[in-house]
């Protein structure tokens, strides 16, 4: 008997990207709670909600930068992200452009001025 029934549970999905938001005491006082639930909701929008995952972390002791998120595959990581960047930074980052062949590898402004 195997210990893992396969067939009673979801199926395990590795998305393609990874947007990984500090929550820590800093990061959540300066709004990294809310910046999870808008980017949730960008990705739902675009329909990527089966392949860009949020996922909230503990603290990454970057607290004078808060609050903190890493975009990953691409190791992009963005520091002082207010709620009213989300739109933009997740049509830059994260959602391709329409016209993008499948997989492209998108060139990416520089996220240390932002």
């Amino acid at each position: 008997m195997s210990l893992f029934n396969f067939s009673m549970s979801k199926p395990f999905h590795i998305p393609k990207q990874v947007i990984y938001i500090c929550t820590g005491s800093k990061c959540k006082k300066h709004g990294g709670k809310e910046l999870c639930k808008l980017f949730r909701d960008q990705a739902k929008a675009a329909g990527l909600k089966d392949t860009v995952e949020i996922i909230k972390t503990d603290c990454t002791d970057r607290c004078k930068f808060a609050p903190v998120l890493s975009i990953q595959p691409q190791n992009i990581w963005l520091h002082d992200v207010t709620e009213y960047q989300v739109p933009q930074l997740f049509r830059q980052y994260v959602q391709p452009p329409p016209n993008a062949a499948p997989n492209a590898v998108l060139p990416l402004n520089n996220p240390d001025k932002i």
